[in-house]
């Protein structure tokens, strides 16, 4: 883990500085927000956010790493309005991920035909709990994510939100071996991508928890699938797994639940999420469709 000095002595997610974590811990739990409210941040032009829209953006993601913003229902928003709104928060490296289109933005809607259609996001079936990109690349990290709702599903199409950091804690807290393991090089293998013999990306293998070389902010790389992905053979680490598992169904103040209205967005350092199963309409505004960026810069000053 190549982590620079100024790091090493104090980062709280290094499993030797328990000081350092104590510390860190007491104040990220401290006045944690209890309702999906307390991070909803009314925003009244995307182009040019007041300074007051801004610092509230900023001290949620510095909190919990995610906020839900509230564009004014009488602003059309489109594409350049959401690379205006993430470019003032310091995200301007997109990830051009398989299925987006030419400028890296993906619509999220039911597809039937085309590439898409073979993966679950452009599919109105449920996803399980995941961070986003946990296939690419070391060097291509997603490291921070936008969803923006141009309309919802007619029924269904929710969002449980989980910090990673706090599910960090509650790993830690459990048992610090499985920080360890879940730290462990290669210990979460996604197969190669392969369309009619055609290889699109290799295998893919990392930790799940892993420390920010230029930050030391922690980052999360994970999926709950069960297709389509090895895991390293330890006894710990299925235990750790296990745990994990239970976080996200346990009657939990730190999972939040919310269902994007139109105007509404997440704007999150790559948060643990999911997404339920939905029904479209028959009339075209109750047909979901979400805008979906993925960056490759965090949310800057959230660290």
């Amino acid at each position: 883990m190549n982590i620079p000095t100024v790091h090493l002595a104090t980062n709280p997610f290094l499993l030797a500085n328990n000081t350092s974590y104590i510390t860190w811990r007491q104040q990220k739990l401290a006045a944690y927000p209890t309702t999906i409210k307390d991070l909803t941040v009314p925003i009244n032009n995307p182009y040019q956010l007041s300074s007051q829209e801004y610092t509230a953006l900023l001290n949620c993601c510095r909190k919990t790493n995610f906020a839900i913003y509230e564009i004014d229902t009488k602003v059309a928003v489109d594409k350049s309005a959401l690379q205006a709104l993430t470019a003032q928060l310091g995200l301007h490296h997109l990830d051009h991920n398989l299925c987006a289109d030419e400028d890296g933005i993906a619509a999220l809607q039911v597809n039937t035909t085309g590439r898409s259609q073979e993966y679950i996001p452009y599919s109105n079936r449920p996803i399980n709990w995941h961070t986003d990109g946990y296939y690419n690349m070391p060097e291509q990290q997603v490291r921070a994510v936008l969803l923006h709702c141009i309309r919802p599903a007619l029924t269904g199409g929710d969002n449980q939100l989980l910090d990673h950091e706090i599910a960090y804690i509650q790993l830690r807290d459990a048992n610090p071996d499985y920080i360890a393991a879940l730290m462990a090089t290669e210990v979460m293998t996604i197969p190669a991508n392969v369309e009619q013999g055609t290889k699109l990306r290799t295998a893919q293998s990392g930790p799940v928890f892993s420390i920010e070389s230029q930050t030391g902010a922690l980052h999360m790389r994970y999926t709950a699938r069960t297709r389509s992905i090895i895991w390293k053979s330890s006894d710990t680490l299925s235990a750790a797994l296990t745990h994990l598992q239970k976080l996200f169904y346990e009657d939990s103040p730190y999972v939040f639940h919310c269902r994007l209205a139109p105007n509404q967005g997440l704007i999150c350092n790559n948060i643990l999420h999911n997404r339920s199963g939905f029904t479209d309409g028959d009339n075209l505004e109750q047909k979901r469709l979400l805008y979906r960026m993925r960056f490759y810069d965090r949310i800057k000053d959230t660290f």
